[in-house]
């Protein structure tokens, strides 16, 4: 059954959601709205609140902290998601997993589609599921389709770890979770993590915890 919130018109739900100051509560794994597909963004928040819910996302990945960030983890169930990555890793893991910075992007109603059959696994987490990594395979290169925050349209290709954060995120619009493509083998804690799996590609951890690779 629809609660009153699940009701409440989109704009309503935001004006809400800004009225405190800060950054916003990220909805956990186990709440209908991550689970739901969200509705294409056709204008359900005016140009000037559309850029202060803009802001808040960004403000929120940036302390929570994350690379992305869907309006559904906030409890908006809209085609709207925040990206950015400073990339701050050492040399070599930014070699083997292709992570280069990406700037601040806004993705409005995105869809990808995988270019070519390579595929790269790697450890991933995410913000919905506090306390946890494991190991996705994914397209190691995808073509990105949406606009941005003005309505311009963005046609683009990705690879490597900007491709991984397209892919997680537009997948949270699709009522997606990163564990449902996950090796469930390889979920750690982020304590194990860091005890055991920082290297820069997680062959050590398939041989150990028993999962294959692509």
């Amino acid at each position: 059954m629809a609660t009153p919130r699940d009701r409440a018109p989109l704009a309503a739900l935001v004006e809400e959601l800004l009225a405190a100051d800060g950054p916003l509560p990220i909805v956990a794994a186990g709440d209908p709205v991550l689970r739901r597909p969200a509705e294409p963004f056709e204008g359900q928040l005016d140009s000037a609140l559309l850029a202060r819910f803009v802001a808040a996302l960004r403000v929120t990945m940036r302390t929570a902290p994350g690379v992305g960030l869907a309006a559904p983890q906030v409890g908006v169930a809209l085609r709207i998601a925040v990206i950015e990555d400073p990339a701050p890793v050492p040399r070599e893991v930014r070699l083997a997993r292709g992570r280069v910075p990406q700037p601040f992007r806004v993705l409005v109603n995105p869809s990808y589609e995988p270019v070519g059959p390579a595929r790269a696994a790697f450890f991933e987490g995410c913000l919905s599921v506090p306390g946890w990594q494991a190991v996705v395979a994914r397209a190691a290169e995808v073509r990105l389709r949406c606009q941005d925050e003005a309505g311009r349209p963005v046609d683009e290709v990705f690879t490597g770890w900007p491709a991984r954060i397209v892919q997680h995120e537009t997948d949270h619009l699709d009522g997606v979770l990163y564990l449902d493509r996950a090796e469930l083998r390889s979920l750690s804690s982020n304590q194990e993590m860091a005890r055991r799996w920082t290297q820069p590609t997680p062959v050590e951890a398939a041989r150990s915890l028993g999962f294959d690779l692509p």
